[in-house]
């Protein structure tokens, strides 16, 4: 059976959203013949080495350039102008489509697998066409909590317009498409409310265990210190999360903890993070070719999340590689985690600063939370085991009468 692909970016092993796209591709290639058409920010050349192996085993790859981040204040306000929303057309510009037609026209797909709900929203395709989408999260969950969690006027008026294009627009998607899959049973429940017909299954987020695996004795953690987020800083939760931490937080944990530090380990991050280096004990890394390391070196992951949906892949590495995490109740949200168990979850930032304080001075019980940690994940979110999840509904649904019906542009 021949599926055709559609990802919004590249699908790269080395950071959250590539991952989920990365492993799933990979699993679809191991049961059928997959071409594949991706934006690409990058010139081929720079495409990440660890997406390799995976686009050998296609059958067809095509990028499509993507336009420089500089001109996406103009798209805003030509969408604004328009009508139409930024997240919708950003997934889904006029070459991707036209990439899409040229694919439909010179072979015969039996399926199409679109990544993301904001992309399918975007897409033209035949009627008879099973689509299934992959949810990464949903887009108008995201939307709606950053609106709510906005202090901006504009941001404001600009996250509410968007949710009010987005919402109706994933919906209907998601009802009309052959199949969804979404990261967590909380999501599958809450789509499920909105929309009683549509066939939605979950296909978690998970962990290469052997990737992710615990350092040698001896190579790990500096001195019992250090503190690490990691994450796209050019993504707005990831940021907010960082700059909410360096003013809420880290002043409260370097206070009781002088020799503590921070290290954020990210691509792109803008400007904003970038200053957060002149903080005593602050660390800007930017892009790194390997997060593993500076997650063996760490004492402490945070992931001091205030906006989102889905779930958080950071927290499933660094449970692989027996880390002891404090998160927020919403950076946690839709893992099978119990606080205190598995992690340590905190809200209020004088709770989160005692809970770093306490795992920093508690070697032993840093110890016991990264063991129960990596149990879960072995258990429960190893790509292994989300891949054969995702072959039985594939399974299930790839012989169901095609709902997608085209654009809703």
């Amino acid at each position: 059976m021949k599926l055709l692909a559609v990802v919004p970016y590249v699908p790269a092993p080395t950071w959250g959203g590539g991952a989920r796209s990365f492993y799933v591709l990979q699993a679809l290639a191991s049961n059928y013949l997959v071409s594949l058409i991706a934006l690409s920010r990058d010139a081929e050349s720079r495409i990440a080495a660890s997406c390799r192996p995976l686009l050998e085993r296609l059958q067809r790859v095509e990028f499509v350039p993507y336009s420089a981040p500089r001109w996406r204040r103009w798209r805003q306000a030509l969408n604004i102008v328009r009508g139409a929303s930024s997240a919708i057309a950003d997934r889904c510009p006029p070459a991707l489509q036209a990439a899409v037609d040229r694919a439909l026209a010179s072979d015969h797909y039996q399926a199409v697998y679109v990544d993301g709900a904001l992309t399918a929203a975007g897409l033209r395709l035949p009627l008879t066409l099973p689509a299934f989408i992959l949810q990464h999260n949903l887009e108008y969950e995201l939307l709606y909590r950053t609106y709510c969690a906005e202090k901006s006027w504009l941001r404001r008026w600009y996250n509410e317009r968007e949710y009010r294009l987005v919402k109706p627009r994933e919906l209907a998607c998601c009802q009309q498409a052959a199949a969804v899959f979404v990261t967590s049973e909380r999501e599958r429940q809450l789509l499920q409310e909105s929309l009683p017909q549509a066939r939605i299954g979950v296909v978690p987020n998970g962990v290469d265990l052997t990737f992710f695996a615990p350092t040698a004795e001896g190579k790990q953690e500096q001195a019992g210190q250090r503190l690490l987020f990691t994450g796209s800083l050019d993504y707005y939760p990831n940021e907010q999360a960082v700059l909410s931490f360096a003013r809420e937080c880290w002043p409260l944990i370097r206070e009781r903890s002088p020799t503590a530090e921070w290290w954020i380990v990210g691509r792109n991050p803008p400007r904003s993070v970038r200053r957060l280096a002149r903080l005593p004990g602050v660390r800007v890394t930017g892009t790194v070719p390997d997060v593993r390391p500076y997650l063996a070196e760490a004492s402490v992951v945070v992931v001091p999340l205030s906006i989102g949906s889905g779930t958080r892949l950071k927290i499933l590495e660094a449970l692989a590689m027996k880390k002891a995490v404090v998160s927020t109740t919403l950076g946690a949200e839709g893992l099978a985690v119990v606080s205190g168990r598995h992690l340590v979850i905190a809200d209020t930032p004088g709770d989160f600063a005692n809970a770093v304080i306490s795992l920093l001075e508690d070697a032993e019980r840093r110890q016991a939370l990264g063991e129960a940690g990596r149990r879960l994940v072995e258990q429960n979110y190893s790509w292994d085991h989300c891949q054969k999840q995702l072959a039985a509904l594939l399974q299930e649904h790839l012989g169901k009468r095609p709902l997608f019906r085209g654009s809703l542009l």
